[in-house]
C-alpha cells in the first residue's frame, strides 16, 4: 500500500492552495462571516474554472473520474483556510449517491451541472428540536399524490441551506420501525418554493440553516434510489462525506500547527523566543503527533473506500471518531500557544476551535462512531 499522492493529486492540492491564497486564504472566510453571501458562489464559480468540481465526476458527465482519495488533497486545502461553502457535501456525498443510486436522467442532469460548477447540494436530515442524527426521529411525511410526491415538515441543521440549489432529503414515505420507511428525495430550491431561516452559530465561517417545507410537491423522477431503502442509501454516502470531513479537519489542523510553530519562533519572551521553552515545545509536538495521526487515518479511510477494502467501515469510523478530537484538542492548544493574542478577533486562532467544534456532533458524535467502529471490528 503507498499512501503518498501521485503527481495529479499534488498538483491538486498545489493548484487549491495557489488558488486559495490569491482570494486571500482566510479572508475568504472572514468576508463571508462580514455578510459578504457573494463570497460563496464567487469560490464555487472559481473552483470550477480550475476544473475541481469535476474530480471525482465520472468523465461521460464532464468530470475527470477520480476516486475519494483525489479529493483529499483539495479538502485539507479548504480546511486550511476554513473556506465557506458545500464542497464536501456537494462533491463527497451528492456525486457518490448520484453516482451510486440516480437514475440516468439524474445523472445527466446533476452530475453534469456539478462538474460545469452550477449546482451546490447539501443534506437535509435532521430535524428539529433536538437535531439528533438518528432514523426513529424523522418525522418528514412524503406522500405520493398521482405521478407527485408532497412534503411536509422541516429540518434543521442544514448547511447552506438557504444558499444550496439542491437538498437531498430524507423524508418517511410508511410508517414503520425507525430505518425502515425512509426514502431520499432530491429536491430543487428553484422549483420547490422553500422557506429557510439560517440559525445563529457561533461558527460564522459555516452557516447552517432550517428549512421548512409545506406542500412543496415534485414528480416521482426527484427520487433517489427506491423507496424505503433511503436510510441504508444515505449510510453509504456518509462513508464519502465522513472522509471529506475528515480530510478538511487535517488541513484545519495542519495550520494550527505552522501558526504555533511560527509564533513560538517569532515570539520572545524572557530575551528568547517562546519556542525555546519547554512547556511551547512539547505542546507543539502534541500537535504535530495528532495531525500526524490524523493525516494516517485519513489518506487510509480514503484508500480503503476507494478499493473497497472490507475493513473500510472501520477505517472510516475510527478517522471520524478520533479526529474530530484531535482538531479540538489541536486548535485549543493553538490558541494556547499564542497566550493573550489567541484570543483576539484579529488572529486566525479562534476560527479553527469554532470549526472543530461545529463538526463535533455533525451527522453524530465521536462516542457514536467509536461504537461504530466497534461493531465494524466485530468487538
Amino acid at each position: 500500500m503507498d499512501f503518498a499522492l501521485n503527481s495529479e493529486q499534488e498538483m491538486f492540492q498545489q493548484t487549491m492552495r495557489q488558488y486559495l491564497e490569491s482570494k486571500g486564504g482566510t479572508g475568504l472566510a472572514r468576508q463571508y462571516m462580514e455578510g459578504q453571501r457573494e463570497v460563496l458562489r464567487q469560490l464555487w464559480t472559481g473552483m470550477a474554472e480550475l476544473g475541481f468540481m469535476g474530480v471525482n465526476v465520472p468523465e461521460q458527465y464532464g468530470g475527470l473520474g477520480q476516486g475519494p482519495l483525489s479529493l483529499v488533497p483539495i479538502l485539507e486545502e479548504l480546511g486550511r483556510v476554513v473556506a465557506p461553502g458545500l464542497y464536501p457535501e456537494t462533491m463527497a456525498l451528492a456525486v457518490p449517491l448520484l453516482e451510486m443510486y440516480g437514475s440516468e436522467e439524474q445523472k445527466q442532469r446533476y452530475l453534469s451541472d456539478i462538474a460545469e460548477g452550477k449546482r451546490m447540494v447539501t443534506l437535509a436530515c435532521h430535524e428539529p428540536p433536538a437535531g439528533r442524527f438518528a432514523a426513529g426521529d424523522i418525522q418528514m411525511t412524503a406522500k405520493k399524490e398521482g405521478e407527485d410526491y408532497i412534503l411536509n415538515g422541516a429540518k434543521t441543521l442544514v448547511p447552506h441551506g438557504d444558499q444550496a440549489d439542491t437538498l437531498i432529503v430524507l423524508a418517511r414515505t410508511a410508517q414503520g420501525s425507525a430505518e425502515s420507511g425512509l426514502t431520499l428525495f432530491l429536491v430543487d430550491r428553484e422549483t420547490a418554493g422553500l422557506s429557510a431561516r439560517v440559525l445563529k452559530s457561533f461558527d460564522q465561517t459555516r452557516d447552517w440553516a432550517e428549512v421548512q417545507f409545506h406542500e412543496v410537491r415534485f414528480p416521482q423522477s426527484q427520487r433517489l434510489g427506491p423507496e424505503q431503502a433511503g436510510w441504508v442509501l444515505l449510510q453509504e454516502g456518509l462513508k464519502h462525506l465522513h472522509v471529506a470531513l475528515c480530510a478538511t479537519m487535517v488541513g484545519g489542523m495542519a495550520q494550527a500547527v505552522e501558526m504555533s510553530t511560527e509564533y513560538a519562533k517569532t515570539r520572545k519572551q524572557f530575551g528568547q523566543p517562546i519556542g525555546r521553552f519547554q512547556a511551547i515545545k512539547h505542546r507543539i509536538v502534541e500537535m504535530k503527533l495528532d495531525l500526524e495521526s490524523a493525516r494516517s487515518l485519513t489518506y487510509y479511510a480514503a484508500w480503503a473506500l476507494e478499493n473497497g477494502a472490507p475493513d473500510q467501515e472501520a477505517a472510516i469510523y475510527s478517522a471520524r471518531a478520533m479526529i474530530n478530537e484531535s482538531y479540538i484538542r489541536v486548535a485549543g492548544h493553538n490558541i494556547q500557544n499564542h497566550g493573550g493574542m489567541g484570543f483576539t478577533w484579529e488572529y486566525d486562532c479562534h476560527l479553527y476551535i469554532k470549526r472543530a467544534r461545529a463538526l463535533e456532533n455533525y451527522l453524530g458524535s465521536p462516542s457514536l462512531y467509536r461504537e461504530k467502529a466497534a461493531v465494524a471490528l466485530g468487538w
